[in-house]
Order: structure tokens, then sequence, then C-alpha cells
């Protein structure tokens, strides 16, 4: 999942944290969510707690990571978390969570079958998980200053001429992925042969960009500081004015790169089962998924929702499926990324 930076994050916080503390009465039951840091619209929560008369205890997290070192710790008795896919293999063969009742979710049959088919990558059987978002990074240009001709290929990153104007995410995954396609690798390679010359690659990258960075592209790109820059497209557009929206051009590059699908999954030890079942069918009513996905920029896994949405999206599911290769669990072989992160980050 991407790191999604807007402007309204400090309202929805607050916001959240009213419907966190508010009293609701105790007599009402809650439902407990983990979900990614300003993921889903404040509305859409508010519109389920009205029509089940029910009170939604909705907590963020920022990285995979802090999602399950919480829930290793015992940190939180949630009922719905939302992890990606990688996680969410690891989750499913800890039996962390518990089976879904698929006939309590029958907005499942909007799903798009090319995700299903992603999804089947990790829950071969769609057991344990339904979902979330689906989505990839890619590169912004601005042409004003990189031109209309240029190669649309990670390979961008070597050319001498955008030097000190080009930033790549502060991602190992979404790096390392990047370079390992350009290769004409896996980005899930436990190869170390590949993998050492994937880091090689990047180190090369090193060479022309400002700096990694997950938060300050978008901005930086829309003041004219970076003309070239690695991330989410929404992240980038959000920034720009009706002029700098003119010359932004957001592609994802031929060789391919990493995609992400979060999942909503349904914890072992669940406090509210049935109330879970209903919030993920609640999730993909057409018309509160094109909220969703209205809200995020990104493309509709819910067919039936695409209908209803407002906002056009930077891309499609057809490109997601052309060029995009799901982040899956790479078990100890993660180590071996670590390392040449490492090395990238803070070595030569």
């Amino acid at each position: 999942m991407k790191k999604f930076y807007v402007t309204i994050a400090a309202a929805l916080i607050a916001a959240l944290t009213i419907f966190t503390i508010a009293g609701c009465g105790p007599q009402k039951p809650r439902l407990y969510i983990y979900n990614w840091e300003n993921y889903m619209p404040v509305k859409v929560i508010k519109e389920f707690e009205k029509r089940y008369g029910v009170k939604v205890v909705y907590d963020m997290f920022d990285s995979n990571e802090e999602l399950y070192t919480k829930l290793r710790s015992g940190g939180g008795r949630y009922d719905i978390v939302v992890p990606s896919a990688d996680y969410a293999s690891i989750m499913i063969s800890e039996e962390m969570v518990q089976p879904i009742d698929r006939s309590l979710v029958p907005n499942l049959k909007h799903i798009d079958s090319t995700m299903i088919e992603f999804q089947k990558r990790f829950d071969p059987e769609q057991k344990y998980t339904v979902i979330y978002a689906a989505g990839m990074a890619g590169v912004t240009v601005n042409t004003a200053h990189v031109g209309e001709d240029f190669a649309r290929s990670w390979r961008i990153y070597e050319n001498p001429a955008f030097r000190g104007k080009m930033t790549l995410l502060d991602d190992l995954r979404e790096v390392m992925g990047a370079a390992l396609k350009t290769l004409g690798y896996s980005v899930n390679s436990t190869n170390p042969q590949e993998v050492e010359e994937a880091k090689n690659l990047v180190l090369e990258w090193k060479k022309h960009i400002v700096k990694f960075d997950v938060e300050g592209f978008g901005k930086g790109f829309a003041a004219g500081d970076f003309w070239v820059v690695h991330g989410y497209a929404e992240n980038v557009f959000i920034e720009l004015n009706e002029a700098g929206r003119k010359t932004a051009v957001f592609f994802h590059p031929e060789e391919g790169g990493p995609m992400y699908m979060d999942n909503m999954m349904i914890l072992k030890g669940a406090r509210n089962v049935e109330l879970a079942h209903k919030f993920m069918n609640f999730v993909h009513e057409p018309e509160i998924y094109a909220q969703i996905m209205d809200y995020l920029e990104t493309p509709s896994v819910n067919v039936a929702a695409r209908a209803h949405m407002t906002e056009e999206t930077h891309y499609t599911i057809e490109d997601m499926a052309k060029y995009g290769e799901l982040k899956e669990d790479l078990g100890p072989h993660l180590e071996m990324y670590d390392r040449a992160w490492q090395e990238i980050r803070v070595g030569r």
C-alpha cells in the first residue's frame, strides 16, 4: 500500500478521534478496525454507524510492519485488519485470521475477475481475504523541463541531464522491485545474484537522484524542484494547479513494476464477527465503494462501483494487469533485501 498523504489528514485524524472518544452509549455494538492511515473517508464510517446503529472504533497504521508487530505483541484486539498481500500471506500461514463466510458478503460478486486472479496468488481459495484496494506506483515527469520525447522506462534514472532533479521512493520493495523488473527479473526474486544486480543498478540510479523520498515528492514536483518523481500519481496531482497538470505526465515504466493489494481480514478472537462481515459487505456496495475510490483516486476493483465514481483515475485495472507484479511474502529472503537496502541507503 502507498502512504496516502493529503491536506485533510489532520482533520480526518481529529474526526476519527472524536468517533473513538465520544460516547455513543455502551449499549451499541462496537466494531474494531485497524486500517492504513487516511485510507477511508469519514463519511463512509459515519454511514455504516448510522445504518446499523453501531460504534466503529477505527485505529490507523502506516506500515505493514507496524500492523504485524502490534498484533504479534498482543496489542489491540481488532475485528478487521487490512494488511497488504505479502503480510496477508504471513498472517494466513501463522493462523492469525479466521475464514470468511462468503455467503454473508454477497457484494463480492462485484469484484473484478482480473483482481481475483492476483488475490489467488496469496489466498488461493479466497478463504481469508476480501480485497479492499489495489494500485501501483509509477513515474511522473514535468515535460516543461524533460521535454515530450522521453523513454517511458526506469532507465530515465540513468539520464545525467536530469541529475539532481529526480527522486525515488524511500521504500525497499518498490525501488528494488523497479530495478529487478528493469533487469528482467521478478519483483519477488529470491535469487541472490539477481538481488545483487538490482542493488548495483539502484546504486547507479542513486548517483542521479536528489533523495529517496516517500512524503515530499508531490510538493517538490509541484514547486518545480523535482522534474522526475517515483511515486503514486494521486500524491503528485493533488498538489498541482491547472497549469501544473498540463505539463505533468504519469506513466508506468514499460518494464513493469511492483503492485500492492490491501485486504480486509477477520482476526482470530474477533469480538464481533457478524458485524465484521456486514462491514465488508457494506464497503463493497457499489455506491459506497465509489466514494472510497473517489477519495483514494485509484482504480476500482469493484466493477459495479465504476459507474458511480465522479473522479478520474490516473491508470486502470488493465494497466495494473499489464504492468504490475504483485509484491508477495519473501519469507526469510527478506533479510537479503534488507542488507541490500542498507548498503544502498547508507553505504556507497
